[in-house]
């Protein structure tokens, strides 16, 4: 596939087929294709085939995987296997791929034997590209520069361009040959019928009186080109020409898809598993759920897991974009590709496959690099009649200068009118308006990728661009989900710092999450006090779930936990007391009682912790013109608290919503008006971001969330929340720029070819320089948040 057309033709002749739809992606040569299961794959096949391309298509070594980031293959090329998926409801989903000797699956490429090996377009064009250009600077010196000329200087030229126009301009022929036997015609029509007409006018002359390249001649008759009304040089250097934009454009089509090849590479390709005991090293696409694997300092995890046993540090900056490496230990969930830098773990395997979180990586970013925007579609519908058009309107132009040099027309007439034409035909090449939306989205999403954000589909970047509204789940989302202590309140005797101390030994001894907070806390500031700092022994420890903690410390009998649990072993606190402990949860922290030897000693206040970037996301959505809201189902004061802290107006704040009073918050801002997006990351936010015109699941949440989001940003702060729609934006205005010099460079063009004030020449080089612009401009994205 060359151009719009290819893809326009691909697409109707699929679409023919009953039940079937397909979208075809030109710089990935890609077709995604859904059909009814009454649709055969030898239909699907002999379909393209009809249209005058090649696919086939394999069954995937995970029934369940999807990676749609195949080919669709020009007319000479060796057709490879594709991957293919079984879907519910009786429809089946393809992906078409050229041959290749690596398959991207299950988070990685896997060689396969017998598979044919692809050569790189860029590589296959190189040879021809360089043939051309040595050929074409004496041809085009000897032409147009009268101290480069000897007698019957033509014939050389003539001989010089030959090769030129026929092996090295050999794809255009082809692929217009091929395009014509189905009675079609793309840009390789217009290259093709516009190289070959500039070389046999040239020649029909150059018989027609053999003597008119002798050097004094030459010398005389500078009209038009400087060749006397020969045109070796046209089809030599617009060959040239195109030949070095198709190369250009090739290399710079590989490196847009580059992130995606990177994604997927980054799976582990081997395991260290426990089997009886013993260490074995397997393949990783050999896993199964449930095994055990040893992942030392330095290794990647294979696969997505659960630690069993040890702690460390495991940096997931390749998976969720951000720097600052996580600490597990035991029960802490872990992702595949993500490498531990310190400690052994051993790490059970719970998603394996196509199930991993890489996996689901790859098929997010591929499924939106196959799909098209809604813009994309006026380009599709323009390209289908293009080039009938641009043919008709050459035609046009060559029979109208005829017709206004009559009745008496020169051969300097007609050499005007036939450079008018062959202008107007290489001009109007639509190769840029092909890939102006593709190379965009496709640069965009891998861009996106590497920053672990991963949007859906195309369509996704047009909502990110209308959205003015955006709702905030609090927990998780604004805040950590995870309490630390706050402050601490001491009575009597005691001090601060010796209540948190008291606190930090009993509660140390305890699983509830309130405890671990205050212990932590605890021995937080015994090391800060003390470099070989440890909390004091617990002795006699009993709990109460949902009540508090009990024990004895340095002999005195510690009780710490809330009301009813003083109350049930007889400590009543004072008045004032009690009046501390209302003021602590009416500021919306969570209040816990230290009491010693049956006295109340102090109160420890909890709250959940803010982001850090948090404040500053709020600041950068309100710049991008969103008004935030925060949602959460705490009481108001805790709302109000959290809102006050990252810079959320007070009308702004929805406390106290139970789920499905989420999804009914997003319907009331609809129905007003809004549109709305909504970040969250729990299953009871699943219904309120399928709810929402733009649903962000944060990527540390559930599977379910995550499916029910157009934008998925794999990493734990909200700042990427705000990078996402940054970048979906910023891709966008990069497509829609692309469209508009696309379509501005031929509405300009051709009517200036056609007034005869352009030299085929640089009507070669504007085409093929306007190609590689419009993927140069896409290429921008790549250092997008850097």
């Amino acid at each position: 596939m060359t151009c719009a057309s290819c893809v326009s033709r691909v697409e109707r002749k699929l679409g023919k087929l009953d039940g079937v739809t397909a979208t075809v992606n030109l710089p990935l040569e890609s077709a995604h294709v859904t059909v009814p299961a009454a649709v055969t794959d030898d239909q699907i096949t002999e379909t393209i085939a009809a249209a005058g391309y090649k696919a086939t298509i394999r069954t995937p070594l995970y029934p369940a995987t999807v990676i749609e980031a195949g080919v669709v293959s020009a007319p000479d090329e060796t057709a490879g296997e594709l991957p293919t998926r079984a879907d519910g409801a009786g429809m089946r989903q393809h992906a078409s791929k050229r041959g290749t000797s690596e398959h991207a699956e299950h988070g990685g490429p896997a060689a396969r034997g017998g598979d044919h090996t692809a050569t790189h377009p860029a590589a296959k064009l190189r040879p021809r590209l360089i043939v051309a250009a040595i050929l074409t600077v004496p041809v085009f010196l000897i032409s147009m520069f009268p101290a480069f000329q000897f007698p019957n200087w033509g014939w050389v030229a003539g001989a010089l361009a030959l090769p030129v126009v026929t092996w090295a301009a050999w794809p255009f022929h082809r692929a217009a040959a091929v395009n014509a036997r189905h009675l079609a015609s793309t840009m390789d029509t217009l290259v093709s019928i516009g190289v070959t007409a500039a070389y046999a006018f040239s020649a029909w002359q150059l018989f027609a009186d053999p003597r008119m390249t002798d050097h004094q001649q030459g010398m005389d008759s500078m009209e038009g080109m400087g060749s006397g009304g020969l045109y070796f040089e046209v089809a030599a250097v617009v060959t040239t020409f195109l030949l070095l934009g198709r190369y250009l454009e090739a290399n710079a089509k590989q490196k847009a898809g580059d992130a995606l090849k990177a994604l997927l590479n980054l799976g582990a390709k081997d395991a260290t598993v426990l089997r009886g005991g013993q260490e074995q090293q397997i393949p990783a696409d050999q896993l199964g759920v449930g095994d055990l694997m040893v992942v030392r300092p330095g290794e990647k995890i294979a696969t997505d897991g659960v630690v069993v046993e040890g702690s460390s540090a495991v940096d997931a900056s390749l998976v969720t974009g951000e720097s600052v490496p996580v600490e597990v230990g035991p029960d802490s969930p872990v992702t595949g590709a993500t490498i531990n830098t310190s400690g052994r773990l051993l790490v059970r395997a719970t998603r394996v496959g196509a199930e991993t979180t890489l996996a689901q990586m790859g098929r997010l970013v591929s499924q939106a690099q196959t799909g098209k925007a809604p813009v994309a579609r006026l380009a599709d519908r323009i390209s289908s009649v293009f080039v009938p058009v641009v043919l008709a309107i050459a035609a046009a132009t060559f029979g109208a200068w005829l017709l206004a040099a009559a009745p008496d027309i020169s051969d300097a007439e007609l050499r005007a009118a036939f450079t008018a034409a062959v202008a107007v035909l290489v001009i109007a090449c639509p190769c840029a308006l092909g890939l102006a939306t593709p190379v965009g989205l496709l640069t965009g999403t891998g861009r996106g990728a590497q920053l672990g954000i991963l949007i859906k589909g195309p369509q996704v970047l047009e909502d990110t661009r209308t959205v003015d509204t955006i709702l905030l789940d609090k927990t998780g989302t604004v805040t950590s989900g995870h309490l630390a202590v706050d402050g601490t309140e001491a009575f009597g005797t005691f001090s601060a710092a010796r209540v948190l101390r008291l606190a930090g030994a009993i509660e140390a001894a305890s699983e509830h999450p309130i405890a671990r907070a205050v212990a932590a806390a605890a021995l937080s500031a015994e090391r800060r006090d003390n470099d070989a700092g440890a909390l004091p022994a617990v002795a006699s420890f009993r709990s109460a779930p949902g009540g508090g903690v009990r024990g004895t410390v340095g002999g005195r009998v510690v009780t710490a936990g809330r009301t009813g649990w003083l109350e049930e072993n007889g400590i009543t606190p004072t008045a004032a007391q009690l009046e501390a402990l209302g003021k602590a949860e009416g500021s919306g922290a969570t209040a816990v009682w230290l009491a010693v030897d049956g006295e109340p000693a102090g109160i420890i206040s909890l709250r959940d912790t803010i982001k850090p970037g948090s404040p500053a996301a709020i600041l950068r959505l309100r710049e991008l013109g969103l008004r935030p809201i925060l949602l959460t189902g705490d009481n108001a004061a805790v709302a109000a608290q959290v809102a006050a802290a990252v810079g959320i107006v007070p009308e702004d704040v929805y406390a106290g919503v139970l789920p499905e009073g989420k999804v009914e918050a997003v319907r009331k801002l609809q129905a007003a008006g809004a549109t709305v997006a909504m970040a969250g990351d729990g299953v009871n936010d699943a219904a309120a971001l399928a709810q929402a015109d733009l649903g962000i699941a944060m990527g540390s949440g559930t599977d379910v969330a995550i499916e029910a989001a157009d934008l998925t940003v794999m990493g734990n702060e909200l700042g990427q929340v705000v990078q996402a729609i940054e970048l979906s934006r910023r891709t966008l205005t990069t497509i829609k720029t692309n469209l508009f010099w696309a379509f501005f460079y031929n509405a300009i063009g051709i009517p200036v070819a056609a007034l005869g004030l352009l030299n085929p020449m640089i009507a070669g080089a504007a085409m093929a320089a306007s190609s590689v612009l419009v993927v140069a401009n896409s290429l921008r994205l790549r250092s997008f948040g850097r």
